[in-house]
């Protein structure tokens, strides 16, 4: 079963990865489909995603999960908050019964670095790559960082560059903890934690 990392934030808080080796009928015979997804690894990759939500909590209600118009899937009594991401044959969920939660997962990849002018200021740079030697990961968590502040702040309608602000990066080995500031009707501080998993960049908020 190819759960290949898992953590449990704190007692009513999990994420975890799933390594997509299976086949979609493994995940079609436990997760229903949602929604027409044409492309067939897009729709592996969905499926998988949803499954790993029953693995983090096996009473996680996926039948009642909705769509919001800013294309945030929810579930409308907030029996739960999670968050879901996808990469290559990576999916991504967090789930929580009582936080506010985000994830994302991505490839360091080239066009992210051709992108970085829609993303981050000269100081953000700044920032990650004095942790982080190679621009291509410093930039690919860069980007992290701010998708798990968008999916975590759910609403839409957000600069990442004027909105999404990455004041100062801790690392320790592994992992590290960014701080924070999403300013989008009022300021509000977060930190951002992650890992470099399996090549992959692997970060989550939860507050």
């Amino acid at each position: 079963m190819p759960l290949v990392y898992q953590q449990n934030i704190n007692a009513v808080t999990k994420l975890g990865v799933w390594n997509i080796t299976e086949a979609e009928d493994f995940f079609a015979e436990k997760v229903m489909l949602q929604k027409e997804i044409s492309h067939p690894h897009k729709r592996l990759q969905h499926l998988a995603a949803r499954h790993l939500l029953t693995m983090l909590f096996k009473d996680f209600p996926l039948p009642l999960i909705q769509i919001a118009d800013t294309r945030k899937p929810f579930l409308p009594n907030e029996a739960f908050h999670f968050s879901i991401s996808h990469c290559g044959n990576y999916a991504a969920a967090i789930a929580s019964k009582t936080n506010r939660v985000g994830i994302d997962i991505e490839i360091p990849q080239q066009k992210i670095v051709r992108l970085q002018h829609k993303f981050v200021t000269d100081k953000e740079k700044d920032v990650l790559c004095s942790q982080f030697a190679n621009d291509t990961i410093a930039l690919t968590i860069g980007w992290s960082i701010k998708e798990a502040m968008f999916k975590w702040y759910g609403t839409g309608e957000v600069d990442f560059k004027e909105h999404l602000n990455i004041i100062s990066l801790e690392k320790e080995d592994n992992f590290f903890n960014a701080h924070c500031l999403l300013k989008k009707n009022g300021k509000i501080a977060l930190t951002v934690s992650g890992t470099l998993f399996s090549g992959n960049s692997l970060v989550w908020l939860v507050s």
